[in-house]
């Protein structure tokens, strides 16, 4: 039976309009306008409660018992994980380990949600109690979470989860499935609707002056293009040299007694591009995207070769490229790997094999077991979904999967 006069459908609805009058949620009041929202009474299509990304889904039978603080907390967490996109972010890691994922991006959510409520107003209590709150990842991404606990899990002896939803913690399902059926236009559609509800969210928390909340702005933050500084870099770094010298006369003009300097090439030594084969690499769009710039960049720079290795604990494919053959590094490139992180692995295999680029670019999530290295060259890391990674050494540039 379920509490009150109140259908389950009319719950629902309150805790949208409670949440939205609620100024320290002023700016997630455009986040709860996208999509449907519905409340599911077959509990074997829905046990608990789940986004696709854009609507949410709240089981009857889950919601039976429930406070209002604790319908309010649930609703909230929905719609967070809409905000931090993380059906789409990170469905890298959903293929890698849907149980773990589920786990990485709930504790973010419940750990941020908690600390947001000192006064009750909603609570992870209940039914909720037992979901991911482990406030040592409190200031983490979804993906250091995800990280931890798999390091964790192997360290255990445990084995990949292909659960999905009511297990170990997670108290809601996660609809990677229904986002994985929207079309690319679809997702494009959903983050430009998702931006804007941020941006005239954040305008709203300062009308109404509850100040906003720092990650909502976060969200908002203008993003370094990474081709343009991946060009850059590149351009800067490996540019031959054009000019001309008197030292040896053009010989096309000697038999005619006219003596006119000779043109002299410094050429582009060599490139390397270095693959990290963890998970991240392959979420959808980042390794193609990023291969697609990094030949467009090697034929306009020209350099003798290019070297193409992907790595993980160690070197898992190395390609070399000639000048004459940048046109065939998208259609031959075999990447291989999937295994830790430990860039160290390159660079030693650079030098046992005599192998001195002008630079080197790195693809990489960040998370590197060995540090960032020694390097005797220029190096530019492309760093995905991970903007606490602060290299030691070389260029950056921060790079969301989303946006590849």
């Amino acid at each position: 039976m379920f509490m009150g006069k109140l259908t389950p459908e009319q719950r629902v609805q309150k805790a949208v309009i409670d949440i939205m009058a609620k100024d320290r949620y002023a700016a997630l009041a455009g986040i709860l306008m996208i999509g449907e929202k519905r409340v599911e009474y077959d509990a074997d299509k829905c046990p608990t409660a789940y986004t696709d990304g854009k609507n949410v889904v709240f089981g009857a039978d889950f919601m039976d018992g429930m406070t209002d603080a604790e319908l309010r907390f649930l609703a909230i967490h929905e719609e967070k994980h809409k905000m931090y996109r993380h059906l789409t972010t990170w469905e890298w890691m959903w293929k890698e380990d849907k149980q773990l994922a589920n786990q990485a991006c709930d504790h973010v959510i419940n750990i941020e949600t908690v600390d947001e409520n000192p006064d009750g107003f909603a609570t992870m209590t209940g039914k909720l109690a037992e979901g991911c709150c482990d406030f040592k990842y409190r200031g983490w991404d979804a993906a250091q979470v995800f990280h931890d606990l798999k390091r964790k899990r192997d360290e255990q002896g445990g084995s990949s989860g292909d659960g999905d939803g009511d297990y170990d913690g997670s108290f809601d399902q996660h609809g990677w499935e229904e986002a994985q059926d929207m079309t690319a236009e679809e997702k494009r559609e959903l983050s430009r609707a998702v931006d804007e509800a941020i941006r005239q969210g954040v305008l709203l928390a300062g009308k109404t002056g509850s100040g906003g909340d720092r990650s909502f702005e976060e969200l908002l933050t203008p993003q370094v293009n990474w081709r343009d500084a991946l060009r850059e870099f590149v351009q800067n770094t490996c540019a031959g040299s054009d000019y001309s010298t008197w030292r040896k006369p053009n010989r096309r003009y000697v038999g005619m007694n006219i003596y006119m300097p000779s043109g002299v090439s410094e050429t582009v030594g060599e490139m390397a591009v270095l693959i990290d084969t963890s998970g991240s690499t392959y979420a959808p769009g980042v390794l193609p995207a990023f291969m697609s710039e990094a030949k467009a960049i090697a034929e306009t720079v020209r350099p003798e070769r290019v070297h193409i290795i992907y790595w993980d604990t160690s070197v898992c494919q190395a390609e070399v490229y000639e000048q004459d053959e940048l046109d065939k590094m998208i259609s031959s490139t075999q990447p291989k790997g999937g295994g830790g992180t430990d860039i160290t692995c390159a660079i030693d295999y650079m030098a046992e094999h005599n192998i001195k680029p002008q630079a080197s670019i790195v693809l990489t999530d960040g998370y590197l077991f060995g540090g960032w290295g020694s390097w005797s060259h220029p190096v530019m890391w492309c760093v995905i979904d991970n903007k606490n990674a602060k290299p030691d050494t070389g260029k950056v540039v921060h790079i969301r999967a989303s946006d590849m």
